[in-house]
């Protein structure tokens, strides 16, 4: 089944007038009170600019943080509603709940053009817990819903999932759309398909490692996982991060890669250090001493993976080739972005490590496509069913 698409909704003129309960995704880091990132802030607005141009009564909500049912003023919504409205050029009104009798009469003042953000989602235990009377309290709030939050798609949460059902019409905004579009990509691509996976555990990706092996044509591997993998294999790894319950995991990877005939590589030369951390003493090496550990991928290894990358008609990268936010670590990430932005092909970026890379560099707009997905994105290349894309195929 096809998920309905917020234009076939626009198209056919049904939002002029009615109110519109939109899920986002505008969990930002806040500093001194104020938004500190706007990227998702931003990603948002082609889907409320479409409505609000409509004349729909646009009933905004998210999550921040994880206050784990509890209200906490330091990841109040609110300071996100002036950065809203200074996007988008028009007021947005802040309810300081997201249920209740005073958030019920602020949706119901809205007229049309107009949009309410509702107070951080999470702040009631029944959002994460996906209760069945939060979620009907959240649909009682509009008539239309439209999921914009593909990064927690994964996720069965009450305005993710649950409150879909008692509302009359459900669709997928413009984001969430883009997503599920260029991802495709990812499940039917053009050869040869590289993927690029970096971070720091072998458990955090085991997942996608194990479905992609046997359907990409090259894995390259970094980041600290990497040593897992080397470990597995009997190369000495020196005193480098490394899973030991998962060495028997990465075996069985390199078995699928082999069975399928899936070029893995792995790091050849590593930027080492004694300990982490800015102003260690570091050096590149081919075999890491003991008492070291790898921090970052060597020079020949980036060129190596840059060179793969230019070459390969669709390529999904996620995660960075070491321990990226430390200046003397970033190098090898550096190199790969840019060999991710010159790709033949179509790419697709994820991750917030490789973002910030490509946005460092300021290569955006030379990727195909920069994921909002994190953990979404991974599941769904894996062929794994998302709940809140599921939930609107019913």
């Amino acid at each position: 089944m096809a998920v309905q698409s917020l234009e076939g909704l626009l198209t056919q003129g049904k939002l002029k007038g009615r109110r519109v309960f939109v899920r986002a995704d505008l969990n930002v880091p806040l500093r001194d009170g104020k938004p500190s990132d706007i990227s998702r802030i931003l990603a948002s607005l082609p889907t409320l600019r479409r409505l609000l141009g409509a004349g729909a009564r646009v009933i905004l909500s998210s999550h921040l943080g994880r206050p784990k049912g509890q209200r906490k003023a330091e990841l109040s919504l609110r300071p996100v509603a002036a950065e809203l409205a200074r996007q988008l050029g028009t007021a947005v009104a802040f309810s300081d709940d997201c249920l209740g009798e005073s958030t019920e009469a602020a949706a119901a003042e809205l007229e049309d053009g107009q949009i309410l953000l509702l107070e951080n989602l999470r702040f009631y235990a029944g959002e994460t817990g996906n209760d069945r009377d939060f979620a009907r309290g959240l649909a009682a709030l509009a008539e239309v819903y439209v999921n914009d939050a593909f990064g927690t798609a994964h996720r069965a949460h009450a305005s993710t999932v649950g409150m879909v059902p008692f509302v009359a019409e459900a669709a997928a905004g413009l984001l969430m759309q883009k997503e599920l579009d260029k991802l495709q990509i990812a499940l039917e691509p053009e050869r040869p398909f590289l993927c690029l996976l970096g971070g720091a555990k072998v458990s955090d990706k085991l997942g996608v490692l194990e479905a992609l092996a046997p359907r990409a044509d090259v894995l390259a591997v970094g980041g600290a996982m990497a040593y897992t993998f080397l470990a597995a294999q009997g190369v000495a790894i020196g005193s480098s991060l490394v899973e030991p319950d998962r060495i028997e995991d990465a075996r069985r990877v390199i078995a699928y890669a082999k069975q399928a005939d899936c070029r893995l590589l792995l790091p050849s030369d590593h930027v080492v250090a004694r300990e982490p951390g800015e102003g260690s003493a570091s050096r590149v090496v081919s075999e890491i001493p003991d008492g070291w550990m790898g921090l970052d991928i060597g020079p020949d290894t980036a060129a190596r993976y840059a060179e793969e990358a230019r070459r390969a008609r669709t390529l999904l990268w996620n995660g960075p080739m070491g321990m990226f936010e430390v200046e003397a670590f970033a190098a090898g990430t550096r190199t790969v972005a840019q060999g991710v932005a010159q790709s033949e092909g179509s790419s697709i970026v994820g991750g917030g490590d490789s973002l910030a890379a490509i946005n460092q560099l300021g290569l955006a707009d030379m990727i195909d496509h920069l994921s909002t997905g994190g953990g979404a994105s991974l599941e769904y290349v894996q062929g794994i069913e998302l709940p809140g894309v599921a939930v609107l195929e019913r």
